[in-house]
């Protein structure tokens, strides 16, 4: 077994994967780093905001998911790398990157990590995040009104234009790849507990002191 152990967690827009993996990031600390499928959205600094606002960001071709993969393969290997980070605001990448420290557990999460098979051959474990949708369209209005700046007719445009017939065609269907499913992500404590669990697994199985995880 690697000395990094790579997590895939994967689920619809608003399921909680984000919360499931930010409680795993705060109960690890250093020993676990955190990656965002959102942030390897293509850079498409030679259109407009306006031309920006309309792309289809739940389509697999919207994912630089090459620099993705070519940076997981670089963290396996002990190194470093400096991940791209997303302007929701401006709908394009920033300029701005974010250093990602090769720790001992790597935790990955996005909408659409399994759909690709060259990415999920790399997840040593892959979760799938199981909410109800209107669970998640709630949730996905609420956050994109107050983290994002987005007025409320514009999320629903979003949802029906592309969120939602996305899901269907991309999204659910890669849920058949998942190891595990949870039902409400962060939120199910049995499931926290079970993850947190296999991992510190791990840590010990590669002489790693777990004496405060």
């Amino acid at each position: 077994m690697s000395k990094h152990l790579i997590i895939g967690i994967a689920g619809g827009s608003g399921s909680g994967k984000t919360t499931l993996a930010k409680r795993l990031a705060e109960h690890f600390g250093s020993r676990l780093s955190l990656l965002r499928h959102d942030d390897y959205y293509k850079a498409q600094s030679n259109l407009s905001l306006a031309e920006r606002a309309t792309l289809n960001f739940d389509h697999p071709d919207a994912f630089d998911t090459a620099l993705l993969i070519h940076q997981l393969d670089e963290l396996r290997q002990g190194r470093d790398v400096s991940c791209p980070i997303y302007n929701y605001a401006l709908h394009d990448r920033s300029t701005e990157t974010r250093h990602v420290h090769a720790a001992e557990v790597i935790v990955l999460e996005g909408i659409l990590i399994f759909e690709s098979k060259e990415l999920r051959d790399r997840l040593d474990i892959k979760i799938f995040v199981d909410t109800d949708a209107d669970v998640r369209i709630i949730r996905r209005i609420k956050r994109d009104v107050s983290e994002r700046g987005r007025d409320l007719d514009s999320i629903i445009s979003q949802y029906f234009a592309t969120v939602k017939p996305m899901h269907e065609a991309f999204v659910e269907p890669s849920k058949r790849y998942a190891d595990i499913i949870v039902p409400e992500g962060g939120m199910n404590p049995v499931a926290l507990e079970m993850i947190t669990q296999r991992i510190v697994s791990h840590l010990k199985e590669k002489g790693t002191d777990t004496t405060y995880v």
